[in-house]
């Protein structure tokens, strides 16, 4: 699906700009249509004393982008709404036991939040680097997939409204990102040879156990094989570990998934194999379900096909979809690894074209 570049010809445009590839192509190809949009660079993340964390290279990028193309650049300082939005909401979630998804708040409470508040609200559009679509049928606006399904991040948008995703532009959706980086090389972008970013966002290039280990601190607790209740070990606080996790938990004789965790006692519970059914579910239960474009109006009982995301993987999983006791509930034939509560699960519709909503993983 290509961009209509014609119909933003009379729009007021602003880019969300980070110094990487994909936000510097984003530019180039809105400057190749004769369009001149605003470069914001938003500035948020873990600053300070004890944190390696730096947003200088990213604006020295921004900066050489918005001068090649002869763009106004503006540094959106969000830091403090950070904290107050997205990081507090991560701290809670930890705390519960639960395995929040700190980078989908942070696009709608600081990116499309926090900015459209302060900045945006004066645009007719933002454009961003996402590998997402965003298309118009029958008068109404849908967040639609990417044409490359390993570098779809529709599922960081799960949680957008309506109003957010009706002015948003994505002009990388209908490209593979090989296609983006030969773009970017040809088109001589200062980032065209950065590597893609890897992390949390809003920890930037903090590691994600010390952040909790700054906040949470550590606390020894069991490790419990669920099979035999035999003590195989001890962990440094629940809130290191997530549901579906093998690596870190510094046992012989695995491998080892992460199963099941007690918050009240600390206890993290294992199952040992590849094969092990205990770390597979075929329910998956969704609680506060956000639609986008239209409410997904089934009845009790009701269920309807569709495809679906549980984190940010390179594929979508086939199943239905069931309102049950209020709740919907994703029923999958093949068997889902590490359904981890706190974290979001993005329904499609059964073809994979766009997103009908989200709802965040509950027991």
């Amino acid at each position: 699906m290509s961009i209509n570049y014609d119909k933003l010809t009379d729009k007021k445009i602003a880019v969300l700009i980070s110094g990487g590839v994909d936000s510097g192509v984003v530019t180039h190809l809105l400057c190749s249509h004769g369009l001149k949009p605003d470069l914001y660079y938003i500035k948020i993340g873990m600053e300070g004393e004890d944190s390696n964390c730096s947003a200088e290279e990213d604006i020295e990028l921004s900066t050489a982008t918005a001068h090649k193309y002869g763009l106004k650049l503006q540094v959106v300082d969000l830091q403090q709404e950070y904290w107050e939005r997205v990081v507090s909401y991560a701290i809670q979630r930890v705390k519960q036991g639960l395995t929040p998804n700190p980078d989908v708040m942070c696009n709608k409470l600081i990116k499309f939040g926090a900015f459209e508040e302060k900045i945006g609200h004066q645009y007719d559009i933002i454009a961003t680097g996402h590998y997402a679509t965003i298309y118009e049928q029958d008068g109404l606006y849908y967040l639609g997939t990417a044409v490359d399904p390993v570098k779809d991040q529709t599922d960081f948008l799960a949680q957008l409204s309506y109003a957010q995703i009706s002015k948003l532009v994505c002009p990388l959706g209908p490209l593979m990102k090989e296609q983006v980086r030969q773009i970017a090389l040809d088109a001589h972008l200062p980032s065209a040879r950065r590597k893609d970013s890897q992390g949390i966002c809003f920890l930037g290039k903090i590691n994600y156990n010390d952040f909790l280990r700054k906040f949470l601190g550590e606390q020894e607790g069991k490790i419990i094989d669920i099979e035999t209740n035999r003590i195989l070990g001890t962990h440094k606080g629940f809130w290191f570990h997530t549901i579906g996790q093998r690596k870190g938990l510094r046992l012989a004789g695995g491998p080892w998934f992460v199963v099941k965790k007690n918050v009240r006692k600390n206890i993290i519970f294992v199952a040992r194999g590849w094969d092990t059914q205990l770390q597979y579910g075929h329910l998956i239960k969704l609680s506060d379900f956000h639609a986008i474009t239209q409410p997904l109006a089934l009845k009790e009982g009701e269920s309807t096909d569709i495809t679906f995301k549980i984190r940010h993987i390179d594929h979508f999983m086939h199943g239905t979809i069931t309102c049950e006791q209020g709740l919907y509930v994703i029923h999958s034939p093949q068997p889902v690894q590490g359904i981890a509560p706190g974290q979001f699960g993005c329904v499609y519709d059964k073809d994979m074209r766009y997103m009908i909503g989200s709802g965040e993983i509950t027991i």
